[in-house]
């Protein structure tokens, strides 16, 4: 992590000795271990919390590919059936178009005298 090397921390080790005191010294090696400790435990949380982020970005990512995909492959699925529907629409309005032709006709005078009742 840091690049120190055996003679700075000796080196640190004696001036420790000399400010703070042998008394007080080994109180002090466990606060500064204590506090480093709980700096890698919060380090790793927060790194943790960012790979579960950049996970659930890559899910989400992945999810809305695939509902763009699912459109697409509905929407070509639909548009058979939509011409379809439309060729049969059009079938529809001619037929109603050649009934409405037949009903506008002269009914037909037959010679034949009708059957009786």
């Amino acid at each position: 992590m840091f690049d120190i090397g055996f003679a700075e921390l000796m080196l640190v080790a004696v001036v420790g000795l000399l400010v703070i005191g042998p008394e007080r010294l080994p109180e002090a090696i466990r606060t500064g271990s204590a506090w480093i400790n709980t700096i890698r435990r919060n380090f790793n949380e927060v790194r943790a919390d960012v790979r579960r982020e950049l996970h659930n970005d890559a899910v989400l990512r992945e999810l809305k590919s695939d509902v763009n995909k699912i459109g697409q492959d509905l929407q070509q699925a639909q548009d058979p059936v939509n011409s379809i529907m439309q060729q049969a629409r059009q079938d529809i309005d001619a037929i109603a178009r050649t009934d409405e032709d037949v009903k506008g006709t002269q009914p037909v005078v037959s010679d034949k005298p009708d059957p009786p009742a």
